[in-house]
């Protein structure tokens, strides 16, 4: 019978024949045989199914095979014995090798024939062993897939008792090695198929054996945390189909254990995270995003901030690729949300993948489907909120807000809790410096500070000061700086933000020195504030310090310290009283002028002037409650002349009627707005002219021994080098008891004429920036002063927001000469490098070119962003007064450095260059699939073109680097 199925079968005859005798033969499969015959027969058919060189001989011999072994069930045992079974898997079978898919579907029939008779428990220990071999010696995905059907079909393969774990454990080294060598879709689709059912081996002995899922983790999390070598370049995602078998419950566990464990390095599980959130692209698993964020949450709680600034910087710009791939899409948008709301000590990682949203948001529109849809709303709410909490980026917001403002935004209530869900905080305040990743210098040549947690107060009047020229070289050049505390760590920073090659530098020892005892660290303050007494601070210790080692005076004519020469002004202040005539007045120094708005009852009309001093504005006549009009046109002096603070050469203030709306996340309860916007004249006018004091408010004249009503007006006898306001935008409500911020845009000159009192000076003493008023009996000069750096601050509350800082690049001229630049409207673009009087936005970390047209319609396109603080330079005199001297002198010595600081940024700047080197090292390691992309995951050509000219237009200092 075996002779005739074989020679048939091989012959040449038709298949209708061999179909026939195959019928017959499978049809005397129940008539008795001896054994001989059947073994005959079990050869026959084993042969054909394994050797035969078409499916229906293939198929003829399982056929043959299955028939015979279940009426000769004895003889079929002796025939598929241990020593047979064991020679199929370690030799093969003749031409068939020992891992053809062939020899397991015959192992499996085989195993299934036998699988109820006792005497084949030895057959079923040593198959157990083979699989365990055959894994240690890391087949294919193809052998793999045999493996797991054999294992589906007779679980009884699978390793039993303590080799289960080592199984595990093996089969988790096979699949990480699996690469899929094709580009073609079919090859893909069933390369992806096979190491899913590979993987589900790994369930198959989980839920038998439950005790074996913590070791299979462990080896697990050792592949994943494990360095690669620096020639492994090629990386795998297959680890990511054995998250979906991984139980939930086991997750909170398995996580505290990790993080928790000493023996674990930072940079293991920095390694480990890093491989998860590569294993996104992975389309056919689930829970790989529940997984990583629980991961997350975990070193969060632990305070391991490194951990998290790192792997969010290296992975952010793969994750949020992944949304352009449907099949990946929600799992790497949950991951992408988890990573911007938890890193919100630090804008870097929003900025990462600004430039990426427009093109997307583009992408997401055109395509017609829900994913999409969902994708882009979700978007678009986390665009918002990380807007409004990492505020004062007006250049880099612009676009991506342009784009999505057809785009339902989101209400106040939801951005705040959207913006609570998860955020880490850093176990040290300095640690927050941790949360930036630089690149090379900012191409302006500038350097920018680190925001050390909330320090934007600090790091915006900083940048301001240091771009204020004759400050700057008198600091720099300054000696001795021994005794003098916040001096010398000023001095320090100013030479590192002047030659330091690092892109931005922590300005933690100045903050030390620097901060006031009542500022609650970490916590935003008042930049005005601040400032105040930082100059107090300069001021205070350079006194104490020359009466220490002079022992002079600190008062009185050539002892004037830094400060007060530099931002020392007088003021005068008239009361007169309404009764008796006599008039007292009150000289003060300071150091800036704080400018209160007008209240909402301020109307623009005529009023009359103040009898004694006539100061009118630069707009049209203002009045307000506070400030009523004084004695009638009759009372009034005629021989007195009239001085006018005033805008040069310059736009005139607007006056617009319309009012501004409150911009995504400020409520109308925090802001404020006037009827009309004023210009910085308007609120100098309004600083100047005269008050009646009466009501609850009377003076106490000393002449009529009683209350009366008072006129109070303020002059200026002494006005500063460096001229700082202040805008008081923030009141307090007394109904709603909050403080509210006025959001008004206020005009802000680029040359600014100032009155200054001249009852002592003569008219041909005057110089070149300051004017005099050639009517008889002048009281006047009017003084020119160029702007300098305006501080911004963003946001709706004066406990929260931002602040960033405008600043010209100063150039020398003639004096008394205005340049035509000075003369552009708002809208110019940003001067390319090396023109004079080149704007700079400095923002943190972050240095960019500008223009005054952006300083001044910033509020218009951002409304929570209002100016703040504005730093004016005294224009040059042809004549220099007493007070100019020092100054002028001091600005041309250039800017010496001491021994000690060119050593310190020499070695600062060899040291950062090493920093680079290891970086670039660094980042490979962790994130090595970004030079190679997963092959089922592959953009279109339109889809490179768009990333190509996103990251063209991308700034140099918006690209980080660790």
């Amino acid at each position: 019978m075996d002779k005739i199925l074989e020679t048939v079968l091989m012959s040449p005859h038709s298949r209708l024949v061999k179909q026939g005798v195959l019928r017959r033969v499978v049809e005397s499969a129940s008539q008795p045989l001896d054994s001989s015959q059947c073994m005959a027969i079990f050869q026959v058919s084993t042969k054909l199914f394994l050797t035969g060189n078409s499916q229906f001989k293939q198929d003829a011999g399982l056929e043959v095979l299955e028939a015979y072994a279940q009426h000769h069930k004895l003889e079929f045992e002796e025939f598929f014995n241990v020593r047979f079974v064991l020679n199929l898997l370690r030799e093969g079978y003749g031409p068939v090798g020992k891992q053809s898919p062939l020899i397991f579907h015959y192992l499996q029939v085989g195993l299934f024939l036998v699988a109820n008779s006792p005497s084949t428990l030895n057959l079923f220990h040593m198959v157990q062993i083979e699989i365990l071999r055959i894994v240690c010696e890391r087949p294919g995905p193809e052998v793999c897939e045999q493996l797991a059907r054999l294992l589906n079909t007779c679980p009884q393969c699978a390793p039993s008792g303590n080799l289960q774990t080592v199984f595990c454990q093996q089969l988790m080294q096979t699949i990480h090695h699996f690469q899929c060598q094709s580009q073609n879709d079919d090859d893909i689709v069933t390369f992806l198929e096979r190491v899913t059912k590979t993987s589900s081996m790994l369930q198959i002995v989980w839920r038998t054996n439950m005790a074996t899922i913590l070791p299979s983790l462990k080896e697990l999390f050792v592949i994943i945390s494990t360095p690669r070598e620096e020639e492994d370049t090629v990386t795998s995602n297959t680890l990511a189909s054995v998250v979906q078998y991984i139980p939930l419950e086991l997750m909170e566990g398995t996580v505290r254990n990790l993080t928790n464990d000493k023996n674990i390095s930072d940079v293991q599980m920095m390694t480990a995270i890093c491989r998860m959130m590569d294993w996104l692209s992975w389309p056919f698993s689930r829970n790989i995003d529940k997984w990583i964020i629980a991961l997350m949450k975990g070193v969060a709680s632990v305070k391991k901030c490194v951990i998290l600034v790192e792997v969010t910087l290296a992975k952010i710009e793969e994750v949020f690729q992944r949304l352009s791939y449907p099949i990946v899409r929600e799992a790497a948008l949950s991951v992408l949300s988890y990573l911007l709301l938890s890193f919100q000590q630090s804008p870097e990682a929003f900025h990462l993948v600004l430039p990426e949203i427009p093109p997307l948001i583009a992408r997401l529109s055109a395509e017609e489907s829900d994913s999409a849809q969902l994708c882009l709303q979700q978007l678009v709410e986390l665009v918002h909120c990380l807007v409004v909490r990492f505020t004062g980026f007006p250049d880099i917001y612009q676009p991506v807000l342009e784009i999505i403002k057809n785009v339902a935004v989101p209400s106040e209530d939801r951005i705040k809790q959207i913006l609570k869900q998860g955020a880490w905080t850093p176990q040290k305040p300095n640690q927050v410096a941790l949360c930036h990743r630089l690149t090379q210098k900012s191409e302006t040549g500038k350097t920018g500070l680190i925001n050390l947690g909330n320090t934007c107060y600090m790091s915006s009047v900083i940048q301001a000061l240091f771009m204020a020229p004759n400050f700057r070289h008198a600091v720099m050049a300054m000696k001795n700086c021994d005794f003098l505390p916040v001096m010398g760590e000023l001095q320090r920073l100013f030479a590192f933000l002047q030659h330091s090659q690092r892109p931005a530098i922590s300005p933690d020892n100045f903050l030390y020195v620097s901060t006031p005892a009542w500022f609650t660290p970490g916590s935003q303050q008042d930049c005005s504030e601040y400032l105040k007494y930082l100059l107090d601070r300069l001021h205070e210790e350079e006194n104490k310090s020359a009466q220490m080692v002079r022992g002079r005076s600190s008062e009185g004519p050539g002892n004037e310290s830094l400060i007060k020469k530099l931002f020392g002004g007088k003021l005068v202040t008239h009361i007169r009283c309404l009764r008796c005539k006599n008039v007292s007045q009150r000289e003060e120094d300071f150091s800036d002028l704080s400018l209160a708005f007008p209240p909402p009852s301020y109307h623009v009309e005529a009023f009359t002037i103040s009898p004694f001093l006539v100061v009118e504005g630069a707009g049209p006549p203002l009045q307000s409650q506070g400030r009523v009009p004084s004695s009638p046109k009759g009372d009034r002096r005629a021989d007195v002349p009239v001085e006018t603070v005033s805008c040069v050469n310059n736009v005139e203030s607007p006056h617009s009627t319309e009012e501004p709306e409150c911009s995504s996340g400020a409520s109308e309860d925090d802001c404020m707005h006037a009827d009309t916007s004023f210009s910085v004249p308007d609120l100098i006018n309004f600083f100047l002219m005269s008050e009646i004091m009466a009501g609850e408010n009377q003076y106490h004249c000393q002449i009529c021994g009683s209350l009366q009503n008072a006129e109070k007006v303020v002059e200026l006898t002494r006005v500063p080098h460096y001229l700082i306001l202040t805008l008081l935008r923030f009141s307090f409500d007394s109904v709603t008891k909050r403080r509210k911020k006025i959001l008004d845009n206020v005009f802000i000159p680029i040359v600014l004429k100032m009155p200054v009192r001249n009852s002592s000076r003569q008219v041909e003493s005057i110089g070149a920036g300051e004017v005099a008023d050639t009517t008889k009996n002048s009281l006047y000069t009017s003084v020119h002063f160029d702007l300098v750096s305006v501080v911004v601050h963003s946001g709706s509350s004066s406990d929260s927001g931002h602040y960033y800082c405008y600043a010209r690049e100063w150039s020398s001229r003639a004096a008394g000469e205005v340049s035509p630049k000075q003369e552009a409207s708002a809208d110019d673009s940003a001067k390319k490098p090396g023109v004079e009087d080149q704007w700079f936005l400095f923002n943190d970390t972050r240095v960019s070119y500008s223009s005054f047209g952006s300083v001044s319609n910033v509020t218009t396109h951002f409304p929570k962003d209002t100016a703040y603080m504005m730093l004016y330079q005294k224009q040059p005199t042809r004549r220099t007064e007493p007070e100019d001297q020092n100054v002028s002198a001091e600005r041309n010595e250039g800017e010496p450095l001491v021994k000690d600081l060119i050593e310190a940024v020499r070695k600062d700047n060899k040291l950062y260059t090493q920093e680079q080197e290891r970086g670039v090292k660094h980042r490979a390691a962790l994130s090595p699939s970004a030079a190679q992309p997963v092959v089922w995951l592959r953009r279109t050509p339109t889809q490179d073109h768009e990333s190509r000219s996103a990251r063209k237009q991308k700034p140099n200092d918006d690209v980080p680097s660790i």
